[in-house]
Formats: C-alpha cells, sequence, structure tokens
C-alpha cells in the first residue's frame, strides 16, 4: 500500500513513522508512507498557504491552489487517481468496518486541514471525508494518523498474528475479552483459574463470554447492532442461566408474569 499526506507540519508524521508496528511495516515494505509539505506545492516566495475567508468572518481558510497544484502533479505522475481522504467533522464517522474499507485502497491521499477549513472547491477532488468523532481539533494530523494506524492493522505481515487483529475489539462488533499476564496472584487479584487449565477449547468458550459480557454491559449500542451467530447464543443462554442460579431472587418477578 502506498499513502500520501500533504500536510503544513510534516514533522507531525515523525511519531507513527518512526515507532511502534508502523515503523516495521515501513522497514518491511509493507507499506509506503511520504509525508509531503502542502508549502512546496505554493507558487509565491514566501509559501503562503491560506487567506482570510471571503464574507468576512474571523480566521483563515487554507487555499485551493496547493491542494490542486499537488493532485495535478501526482496525476500526471501516476497516471492515476488516487483515492483522497479528508478528515473533516462533515465526515462519515470513522469506524472499523471504514478502516477495513479504506485498507482495501492500493494508494491513498489524506489531506490535512488548518485553521477554520480548507476552500470548499477542493472537496471536488476528495473521495471520502472522514470524522474521528463529534468535536474539534486544531488540524487534520492527529485524526489522519489515527485513521492511518487502524487501516494499517488490516494489512497482512503489519499485526504479527491474524488472530490478534481478528480478536481486537469491535472486529467482529464485540469488544475485546479481558487479558492476563503474569504474576497469577497480583495484590490479592487472580487469574481466572480456567486461562491456567491448558484446556484450549474451554478458553475460547471463556474468552468469547467474557466479550459478550462486556460489550452488554459497557457497549450495549454495540451488542444491539451485533448479529449473534448460533454459538454466541448458547453462550447467552449460559450466562443468564449462570446469573439465574447465583441469585434466582432477582428473576422471580419474571418468573411470576
Amino acid at each position: 500500500m502506498k499513502i500520501s499526506v500533504l500536510t503544513i507540519f510534516p514533522g507531525m508524521f515523525d511519531i507513527i513513522r518512526n515507532y511502534g508496528v508502523i515503523k516495521k511495516a515501513i522497514e518491511k515494505k509493507l507499506v509506503e508512507i511520504d509525508i509531503l509539505n502542502l508549502r512546496d506545492y505554493t507558487t509565491d516566495k514566501h509559501k503562503v498557504t491560506d487567506k482570510p475567508s471571503y464574507g468576512g468572518e474571523n480566521g483563515m481558510v487554507m487555499l485551493a491552489e496547493p491542494f490542486y497544484r499537488f493532485y495535478d502533479e501526482y496525476i500526471l505522475s501516476k497516471n492515476h487517481k488516487p483515492y483522497v481522504v479528508l478528515p473533516s467533522p462533515q465526515g462519515e464517522v470513522f469506524n472499523n468496518d471504514l478502516a477495513f474499507e479504506l485498507a482495501k485502497k492500493e494508494e491513498l491521499v489524506f489531506f490535512c486541514g488548518r485553521y477554520e477549513g480548507i476552500d470548499e472547491r477542493v472537496r471536488k477532488i476528495v473521495d471520502k471525508e472522514v470524522s474521528i468523532g463529534d468535536y474539534v481539533l486544531t488540524g487534520g494530523e492527529i485524526p489522519t494518523m489515527v485513521i492511518i494506524e487502524t487501516l494499517l492493522r488490516f494489512l497482512p505481515g503489519v499485526i504479527g498474528s491474524k488472530t490478534s487483529v481478528e480478536n481486537d475489539s469491535f472486529y467482529n462488533g464485540l469488544l475485546d475479552y479481558s487479558h492476563y499476564t503474569k504474576p497469577q496472584n497480583f495484590r490479592g487479584m487472580q487469574v481466572p483459574e480456567i486461562l491456567l487449565s491448558g484446556d484450549h477449547e474451554r478458553i475460547r468458550i471463556f474468552r468469547k463470554k467474557d466479550s459478550l459480557l462486556k460489550t452488554i454491559l459497557k457497549r450495549p449500542d454495540l451488542f444491539i447492532k451485533k448479529e449473534l451467530d448460533e454459538e454466541e447464543k448458547k453462550i447467552l443462554v449460559e450466562i443468564i442461566q449462570e446469573m439465574f442460579n447465583k441469585n434466582p431472587d432477582n428473576f422471580k418477578e419474571s418468573k411470576d408474569v
């Protein structure tokens, strides 16, 4: 995959290119990430990228021309159209499904806005506007980093184990199960015995049960949208039965109805 980012603060992206799994993915040539300075596509000697807004509003607006100059050069040099993403509060809310969709693209270009935003006419060359949440940041750089890190997890080889990605929160519509490591007893808090049993099938069911319970308790909105498979339905029945056996008095009202 090839990713290009257009920004007036290219140094901000050192944090993702020089650390963690993205650095390793670049070294293994699984992804190529070019961070480009928008000022290099200006035509004036001061390399201005923004001007006051028309209409008398406060704040500065990023010029359309540098974005178009980059876009024209990119098209001419590559002879094909990149898929352009604009982080924006107006965009589709980012989630795991959208990250998976973007991960299928061969080449992505990110436009990072600043100040009051970009000239509206730039949106004509944007394929997808993406919002990472209903709040305002000072620029598109941090949202771009969030999107890049999330989508790269879906590229084969970026994460060491395929099952690590599949067990992540949101991958299958549920939150991730609880994780434990040594020591077995930490300040009186024990690791669940079943995880020490060596019985892989029982451990798998235990983790799926934990994942279902966490989602119900912490993110019921996710659980409501989840289409349960047969195994998950059986596990849910087991959870309810266990709750009843521990405290049947809590079920008296529903039992008497």
